[in-house]
């Protein structure tokens, strides 16, 4: 499958089961960088279909969302360094 297809499919499950788990987010801000996943006119309009506003840092401003990046980096760090060779699939993450 091509390798796209399979980074919206893994945004559009996170977003069902945000969606299955919450009933109401009408006017909750939903804040990411600018990856291409996050301009991707479906999901923005699965958003918009929530009643979620998108925030997104602006194009080459990393300090935008500083304190989120540096938690998820020392997360990463310290759950997934070294440790690559025992998580192939996105199946083996989601047993974490």
């Amino acid at each position: 499958m091509f390798i796209p297809i399979l980074i919206l499919k893994q945004i559009n499950d996170m977003l069902n089961k945000a969606f299955d788990k919450n009933n109401n987010l009408n006017g909750l801000i939903f804040h990411s960088d600018q990856g291409w996943q996050y301009q991707h006119e479906s999901y923005q309009q699965r958003l918009k279909n929530n009643g979620i506003k998108q925030s997104m840092s602006r194009k080459g401003n990393s300090m935008d969302n500083g304190m989120m990046e540096n938690f998820f980096g020392l997360l990463k760090t310290e759950m997934f360094y070294d440790q690559e060779d025992k998580y192939k699939t996105l199946d083996d993450l989601e047993v974490l």
